[in-house]
């Protein structure tokens, strides 16, 4: 009988320990919300890879949606196009993980992945990471040179602010601030997401993003391509030509899209990251291991 109690007593505590290591490998593979990545201009899924891997390999178990849409010249297209089919996406992303998943926006992904969450505000996305994107607008030709070879800033408005450049995504965010009457003429997205020009879709644009649990902003002076840099957090140029930060902003003293809603909750971060040039962020593993992946959680 004694032989048989311990024989019992050691089956019991082995089958306790398995289901413990198995419920802790279960927990340990799906602890980790899914995260869904928005590429930038002129590129496409291949170019965010490395962060793709990266976040499944420090986070094992994530299940991470590269989106392959827009690569490219397709980039191009006017961003409404975009938000819409690439949004539709996400929200189905969204309704297979009900707890909520992560969106990761590089660059014009970056933009396009906020204007996602405003134009769908129903969307389930607890964390935003928006990695060097022109938040706030784009005033630099630096890589649209690639694009238009004889593009400068003073004149850009000319070819951005008419019929014809409102069909490309970058014209949708050129935000010229020496023409502010013809940007509010012409410009069919920014100044909408921005809540700058009002519309029935006005109150469900900031509550896209006031329902975020966490929304990071991350851009350094030594991007070389948004214009104003500050751009990456929501900062722009006055009509003189000064940078104005976030906080000092009009847009965000006036709350138009819930930033300061946001930081007030304490739920805006800002990550402003020395020595990285535009092209680097989505690559380099300093900047994914210490201001995107503490975000994923």
């Amino acid at each position: 009988m004694g032989m048989r109690k311990k024989s019992n007593g050691f089956g019991y505590s082995l089958f306790v320990l398995l289901v413990t290591i198995l419920l802790l490998s279960k927990n340990g593979a799906e602890s980790y919300r899914a995260v869904a990545i928005i590429h930038g201009v002129l590129t496409g899924k291949d170019s965010m890879e490395i962060i793709s891997r990266r976040i499944q390999e420090l986070h094992p178990g994530t299940q991470v949606y590269n989106t392959e849409r827009y690569a490219g010249w397709s980039s191009l297209e006017p961003m409404w196009n975009q938000v819409e089919e690439i949004g539709n996406d996400i929200l189905a992303i969204g309704a297979a993980y009900p707890e909520g998943i992560h969106l990761v926006g590089y660059s014009q992904g970056g933009l396009l992945a906020r204007a996602i969450l405003q134009r769908f505000p129903q969307h389930n996305v607890k964390t935003f990471v928006s990695l060097s994107a022109p938040q706030a607008g784009q005033y630099g030709t630096r890589f649209l040179h690639l694009i238009f070879p004889d593009l400068v800033c003073d004149t850009a408005y000319e070819l951005f602010y008419s019929r014809v450049g409102q069909h490309t995504s970058v014209g949708n965010y050129w935000n010229d601030p020496y023409h502010r009457d013809l940007y509010y003429q012409y410009s069919r997205f920014l100044p909408f997401i921005n809540n700058e020009k009002l519309t029935s879709n006005t109150t469900l644009y900031k509550k896209g993003l006031t329902r975020l649990e966490k929304m990071v902003l991350i851009g350094g002076p030594d991007d070389g391509v948004i214009t104003p840099w500050q751009s990456s957090q929501f900062g722009y140029f006055n009509s003189n030509g000064s940078v104005v930060e976030l906080r000092d902003r009009d847009e965000y003293k006036r709350d138009l899209i819930g930033l300061k809603t946001l930081d007030e909750r304490k739920k805006l971060v800002t990550h402003t990251v020395l020595g990285m040039s535009h092209f680097d962020w989505h690559s380099n593993l300093t900047v994914i291991d210490n201001y995107i992946l503490p975000h994923l959680d």
